[in-house]
This record gives structure tokens, sequence and C-alpha cells, in this order.
């Protein structure tokens, strides 16, 4: 794609002679950084065309360009900036503006943004928790669809669409999840997001005020922890034990509390059933919510499964949370939440003046794909490559890390060290090796902390998982 020399020219200025007017024109945008270093100008019949000159004129332009190592050009290819001093090079930023304040707000989500511990570069994606097996995801199935779509398309397509998403999607997901979780609901509650934190965002601002208090497991999410610091709540850690997050924590009424039931996020325990009825107890009898994140159901609670907490819920008090993205992958970007009657109205008007809605070719794909069954084949397939590869990673990292089989049951694990180690400076360590592994310290929102790594083990093949353990065993052998 050429640049549009037009943006930088007015014709209406021009002086004689034609040739050097332009020319010097050129120049000085290139110079000034108007256009960016390597980036394509226009053949010469166009430039011609848009400047209203003559052809020869306009090669002459070119010449003097090329004479003066501002542009090169490639054999049947065309002409492109070639400015050298401008390769690397960065504009001092510095002036002597003054600007309005930004918001108190902003400063928040600025002060809380959650700093990746890694660079999502396509070259480390293990042992990163939260990844499917990406290998196994039927690409064929989803491009054949994605085509059909496409050919049977027409203008009103590709119009703008309501915020709470498709109607036949939000109805697939319904009868999705009475077959699948157990859970029955209207799909009128369901509302089509970019994911959890997109659920968790719209959900959130519905919900506080600044200063509200609210409950969160300790270890968390990390990223949910700094969205609910950002809108200025005040977060009351609950601690986990071997039945879940301990609701005696709460020595105060909070708006919400923020769980992860099926697979707490990080530690991998399974809220026990009468954990969840005591839960329920507390927020009926305290006038609160629960927002249930159940990111990863299918692989946590498959066996024996516990009711989840919505399913439980009797008074409409539960914000349900579910999503596609570690289901099938990330890149797709759909999740979606059950949403209370009473509040479904106002997350509807915040999502309509905000992110407006998730893009509709992907919401009519991801619904056909879902009708056809190819949901369910996929699942299973996922969870058996999961499982052969959990056993693999678990057998390849037996001599350096300690792992308990009985926990974690979903798609990451937490793997303890057994000599003394910082898990910062593991991770570090590992990162140099396009290995990620999360530090379990970072988890945690109190001063008292526990060392470890979070990890994936089923986005990658056998192959390239022992590659990838055998360094881990090596770093860890070493003194760090």
């Amino acid at each position: 794609m050429h640049y549009n020399i037009r943006n930088i020219i007015s014709l209406n200025k021009k002086s004689y002679p034609l040739y050097k007017f332009f020319y010097n024109e050129i120049k000085r945008s290139i110079i000034n950084y108007r256009i960016s270093q390597n980036q394509k100008l226009p053949p010469s019949r166009v430039l011609s065309k848009d400047l209203e000159i003559s052809r020869t004129t306009a090669l002459k332009i070119y010449d003097l360009l090329l004479f003066e190592g501002l542009i090169y050009s490639k054999k049947g290819s065309g002409y492109y900036v070639g400015y050298k001093q401008a390769i690397n090079e960065v504009k001092d930023d510095k002036n002597n503006f003054s600007y309005p304040k930004l918001s108190k707000k902003s400063n928040l989500f600025k002060k809380y943004r959650y700093l990746s511990t890694d660079n999502f570069s396509k070259t480390s994606i293990a042992f990163r928790p939260g990844l499917p097996p990406l290998d196994v995801f039927p690409i064929n199935k989803w491009k054949n669809i994605s085509n059909r779509y496409w050919s049977l398309s027409n203008p009103t397509d590709l119009s703008y669409a309501p915020s709470e998403g498709l109607e036949q999607l939000r109805i697939n997901i319904s009868n999705y999840l009475k077959i699948y979780r157990n859970i029955r609901c209207n799909y009128n509650q369901i509302v089509i997001t970019s994911g959890s934190l997109h659920s968790l965002y719209l959900s959130s601002n519905a919900i506080l005020d600044s200063g509200d208090k609210i409950g969160m497991e300790n270890p968390t999410f990390p990223r949910a922890y700094n969205l609910f610091k950002s809108l200025k709540a005040k977060v009351i850690p609950c601690g986990i034990d071997k039945e879940g997050i301990i609701i005696k924590d709460l020595n105060d009424k909070v708006k919400f509390i923020y769980t992860t039931p099926s697979n707490q996020y990080p530690l991998g325990v399974r809220m026990s059933l009468n954990r969840r009825i005591e839960i329920l107890n507390w927020i009926s009898n305290n006038n609160s919510l629960i927002i249930e994140d159940d990111y990863d159901h299918e692989f946590s609670n498959l066996i024996n499964p516990i009711p989840s907490l919505y399913s439980l819920d009797n008074e409409d008090r539960v914000i349900y949370l579910g999503t596609f993205n570690k289901l099938l992958h990330p890149s797709l970007r759909i999740g979606y939440m059950i949403v209370p009657k009473f509040m479904l109205e106002s997350v509807k008007s915040i999502y309509e003046q905000s992110s407006r809605f998730v893009p509709s070719s992907t919401q009519e794909i991801l619904s056909t794909f879902i009708e056809k069954d190819y949901l369910n084949k996929h699942i299973r397939n996922v969870l058996e490559t999961a499982s052969e590869r959990k056993k693999a990673f678990i057998s390849s990292t037996k001599e350096t890390l300690l792992i308990d089989k009985k926990e974690n049951n979903g798609l990451h694990l937490i793997a303890k060290f057994k000599n003394k180690r910082n898990d910062l400076k593991v991770f570090k360590s590992l990162i140099k090796e396009n290995v990620v592994a999360y530090p379990l310290s970072n988890y945690y929102i109190t001063k008292k902390k526990e060392n470890g790594l979070v990890m994936g083990y089923s986005s990658v093949n056998i192959k390239v998982l022992k590659e990838k353990t055998e360094i881990i065993n090596q770093i860890l052998k070493q003194d760090i």
C-alpha cells in the first residue's frame, strides 16, 4: 500500500518550476518523518495524476530523491523511503506545551496496570498458564464455516449489532450450558463479551462506587485485582483452604465476592458443596452478590461435578462468567456472562456506550461451530490431549519440581521447588530461554506470599514439552 502524497502537499500553494516545488515538499516530509522509513511511495503514473503533473516531471522528482539517497527503488516493486538517518532515530518528544491533567481514574488504571511477566511472544508459549492445546484446534472446520458465512453474507450483515450479542449465539450458549454445565438460564440474561476480563469490567462498573468493599480469594487472578483497585474498590483478601474460599475472613459487609469455585485460580482447589452453600447464605444475609468466574469448567469439574454457585442460587445474586478463549484459543476473544435481571439494563447501557459489541462475523461462526457439535468434539479432544501432556510434564520434571497430582485439574498446575528458590529469579532465568512460568508470589494480594511456579502444560506437543522441561531441569539444578 503506497503513501498518499496528497496528504502532505497542497496543490493550491504550488510554485514553479513544478518539479523543484514538489521535490522539496516530499524531501521535507521525509526528513521531518512525516513519511516513515521504508514506506512505499506511489508509482510515477499515480504521482503524476495526484499532483497534476506530467509523467516526465514525476520521474524527475524521483530521480532527484534517489540521487540524494532519500529514497530507493526495488525492481518490479517501486520506490520506498530510504532516509538513512531516520533509521532507529526517535524524535525528541520534549516540549514546553502544557496539557490538561489526566483523570484520577486513568492514573489509577495506569498505577494498577498488570505488568505482564512476559512479552507474549509466539516463540514462548510453553508453559504459559491459560493456553489450551493450540495445535489441536480444528482450523479447517472453523475456516469452512467462515468461508460459508462470508459467501452467503449480504451488506446488512456488515452493520452494527446489539451489544448483548446475537440472539442465536445466546440461545446456543444457553443450550450448551444446560447440557455440559447443568446450568439453566434464560438466554436473554446472557451478554456476549470479549472475555472474562471484559465481563468483569462491565459488571464491576455496574456495581461499584468508589470506596466500596469487595471480597477476593488470596491468591487470586492479578488482572481482576488490578481492575477492582483501579475502580477504587477496597479489597478484603480471603484465604483458601481445602474447601475453597474462607468466607469467615470477611469481617465486614462487601458489595460482592469474586471467586473461581470450579478451579481456584491459581491454587486449583475445587470449592466443596458445603462451602458453596455457606457462601450463598452469607451473601443472602448480607445483601451482597457473587461474581462466579467459571473460566475452565470443562477441564476441572467434569468428573463428579459440583453444581455451580449460579445453579444453587435462588435469589438471582450470582453473576456467572464463562469464556471460549480458554476452550478454543485466546485470539478468538469471545466470552459471556449471565447477568441478574435487576442489573441487566445497567450492564447493557455501559456496554453500548463503550466497546459496543463483539464482531458479528465471529459470533455467527462460533454459533454454527456449536450447532454442528464441533465444540463438543473439540473439548473431548482437548481433554484427551491435555491429560497426556500433563502426565508427560509431571514425569519430565519430577527431579526438580514438586507437583500435587490431586489438585490443579484444569489447564494449569502449581509447581513447588525441591530446594529453596526465589520464584521471580527462576522466572527471569526461564524467560531468557523462551520458557514461561509465572511466579506464584505475584498472585498474592497480601504481604505474606508463597514461592512456586504457575504453569500451563498443554499448549505444546510432547516433543516440544520434553525439550522445554529439560531447560527447566537444567536451570533448577544450577544455583540461581
